[in-house]
């Protein structure tokens, strides 16, 4: 069996990036299609669009878990 040249390696590298990176876009546009099926199942019409955004970047950007910890410690709405 002949040794694969360096270009022929690189080729070859390449298109496997390429095809993982394809399967990161689809599956990332997966999970954000199941999330976009909860959202009308949920009261955002109380919320102006500005502030839904910004619900979801901060909880996003602590985790799930610390934003969800943080929400159940505030009181109970009246």
């Amino acid at each position: 069996m002949p040794k694969i040249s360096d270009r022929d390696k690189l080729a070859e590298l390449v298109e496997r990036q390429r095809k993982v990176a394809a399967e990161v876009e689809e599956t990332r546009k997966r999970v954000r299609g199941r999330y976009a099926q909860l959202v009308p199942e949920l009261p955002v019409e109380q919320l102006a669009e500005r502030d839904f955004r910004e619900v979801l970047v901060q909880a996003l950007r602590v985790g799930g878990e610390a934003a969800l910890a943080a929400l159940k410690a505030l009181p109970a709405p009246r």
